[in-house]
């Protein structure tokens, strides 16, 4: 016995060890790898006369610059490389239109992944690009519709003859699973506050209600005709009425290239091979010297947002994602509260404007953030609103208050109502032979819970505490948009608007870029001459970031991945948990553009 525990025991020593040596070895791998991909690696781009930015129109789009958190998958893979972010993109365009070597923008179409706010931006700054006498010219393989939509603003637009254009206009679909939750045991019973607010009826209803429906008609068509009709005026010979005919009637998505070039929707079918010698006439280069560089590289050569000490700085505070209490996966209130407050004591920031682009989420955590903007403006500071593509529900609640609001013309806003789902679990107990049993001191003792479900009186305090919120949600959006709690009601009961009718009802200000709302806040301060400007939270580049942008993440296989993988995991279902169960948060619209 005692020779067989020996045994055991030095196996799992020799074990351990060998385990500690593989992992070294693969450490020193990767580690080697890394240095040879940086030793290999080309040299930096460089601003050359004749130049043209290439914006690559492929992938997601996210808001702003931040750490690198890669999918699990595709560090495995080794697919994981940098994500695009519009504030890169639209400083990079804008600082070409004054840097003299860039001759032209090269716009390479691809499936591009954006919401049409952040698309629309896009489109706006190529758009004032073309205004300093320079060209842009489109490519693409296969032109999706959001990728169509930013190119449609370009002086050419080509299209690969074997390729497609598609266009399809706006729309989304809800699957809507009170039948699944039945058959599971799973009843949610909710309290909430406005008929339009529908987050909760793909849990409770087997098809969309009367009032969901319309606000989403109304909603898509709005939208839907801003986008047609800017297509419209960029394209010669296109109209508003044609376009809808191109997809209604002939299938546009579906049809031979030869129909987009016939109807004024591309200027020419070519390959993609020949676009190096059509920039190269346009620039006046030679095509096998013909110099591409990317937005990016612009940026790095300033130090735009990067002024985190000097005098007269404006700062630009990003709220991006859902808000959820405790998770850095979004919004989380215990980092941006204290953030907002150093701000708001820094002698040196004159002013802020607060980029939002959220659906909502945690009627608590928006409560937490708009009290903080409020200590902010107590400072005499002015506080500037530039919404993204969704600044709705908590997302709007945290804007209110401010001096101005912007927003682009595609921005989903509004959705001001509150809401709870509670979820009762006990039908699938029974149907597993689970029998909870519950000893306590008082009847609300685990209330709620989600083993049993809620009595009469408990819905009514559940319901009446919902009510509280919405109230302090109404009166809150009221003060901020000197209103009264009546007329903010009778826009309200939860209902989602497009910044263009948001305007119209009083919830928008103005429709605009982010840069005026900066101009607006550097003016309103008395620094519009001369002011800096610091971006936060401050991006600080991590392992992720330097892996992504020097190439160093093909064939990444290592021993930490599983760990990672395990940890993403955990952080999403930690997140889901962890939501309060009173939501300021609006229905889940994804809209179907540049898929």
């Amino acid at each position: 016995m005692l020779k067989k525990f020996f045994i055991n025991t030095l196996s799992s020593f020799v074990g351990a060890w060998i385990a500690l040596l593989l992992v070294g070895v693969v450490g020193c791998i990767v580690l080697f790898g890394f240095i040879g991909r940086l030793a290999l690696s080309q040299n930096p781009e460089q601003v050359k006369s004749r130049s043209v930015l290439k914006i690559e129109l492929a992938g997601p789009i996210e808001e702003y610059r931040m750490e690198e958190r890669p999918d699990p998958r595709d560090i495995i893979t080794g697919n994981f490389s940098s994500v695009q972010t519009l504030d890169v993109l639209i400083e990079g365009i804008r600082l070409a239109a004054d840097n003299d070597n860039i001759a032209a923008i090269y716009l390479d179409c691809g499936n591009v992944q954006a919401a049409p706010a952040t698309l629309n931006a896009l489109r706006e700054a190529i758009s004032d690009f073309r205004k300093s006498g320079k060209k842009v010219l489109a490519y693409g393989d296969e032109l999706s519709m959001g990728a169509y939509f930013v190119a449609s603003a370009a002086d050419s637009v080509f299209l690969n003859p074997g390729g497609s254009i598609s266009l399809s206009g706006l729309g989304s679909t809800s699957m809507y699973m009170k039948d699944l939750f039945d058959k599971l045991g799973i009843e949610f019973q909710v309290v909430k506050v406005g008929s339009f607010k529908s987050a909760v009826e793909p849990y409770i209803m087997q098809e969309m209600s009367a009032p969901a429906r319309a606000q989403l008609d109304t909603l898509y068509t709005n939208m839907w005709g801003y986008i047609r009709d800017n297509i419209a005026k960029s394209r010669k010979g296109v109209t508003a009425n044609g376009i809808d005919s191109l997809i209604n009637i002939k299938n546009i998505s579906f049809a031979p290239t030869s129909l987009a070039k016939k109807s004024g929707l591309v200027d020419n079918l070519i390959y993609g091979r020949n676009m190096k010698s059509r920039l190269a006439s346009l620039v006046g280069a030679e095509e096998d010297k013909l110099n591409f560089v990317s937005p990016s590289t612009l940026v790095n050569q300033t130090d735009w947002a990067n002024s985190f000490s000097g005098k007269d700085r404006i700062a630009v505070l990003y709220a991006v994602g859902e808000i959820a209490d405790g998770s850095d996966r979004g919004i989380n209130y215990e980092n941006l509260v204290p953030l907002i407050v150093k701000l708001a004591d820094d002698k040196d920031v004159k002013g802020m404007v607060l980029r939002v682009n959220s659906p909502g989420g945690s009627a608590f955590g928006s409560e937490q953030i708009g009290e903080a903007l409020d200590y902010f403006r107590s400072k005499g500071k002015p506080l500037a609103v530039s919404m993204g593509d969704y600044a709705a529900s908590g997302g709007y609640w945290i804007s209110s208050c401010a001096d101005i609001i912007y927003a682009d013309p595609l921005t989903i806003t509004g959705s001001i109502g509150i809401f709870g789902l509670i979820p009762n679990f006990s039908g699938t107990m029974n149907k597993l032979g689970v029998s909870p049993q519950t000893v306590a001191t008082n009847p609300s003792a685990n209330f709620p819970t989600g083993i049993r479900p809620m009595d009469a009186r408990q819905l009514e305090v559940m319901q009446a505490y919902v009510d509280r919120g919405y109230e302090q949600f109404v009166s809150r959006v009221a003060k901020g948009r000197r209103k009264s709690v009546e007329a903010i009601k009778r826009i309200g009961e939860g209902r989602v608007w497009d910044a263009m009718m948001a305007q119209r009802i009083g919830l928008v200000d103005s429709l605009g870029s982010m840069s005026k709302a900066i101009e607006w806040t550097a003016r309103k301060a008395g620094i519009s001459n001369k002011y800096n400007l610091g971006a936060y939270p401050q991006f600080s580049p991590g392992i992720w970031s330097f892996i992504s942008e020097n190439g160093l993440a093909d064939g990444l296989v290592s021993s930490f991945d599983e760990d990672y993988f395990r940890k993403f995991v955990s952080e999403y279902v930690k997140t889901i948990l962890a939501r309060k169960p009173i939501q300021a948060r609006m229905p889940e619209i994804s809209v179907g553009f540049g898929l």
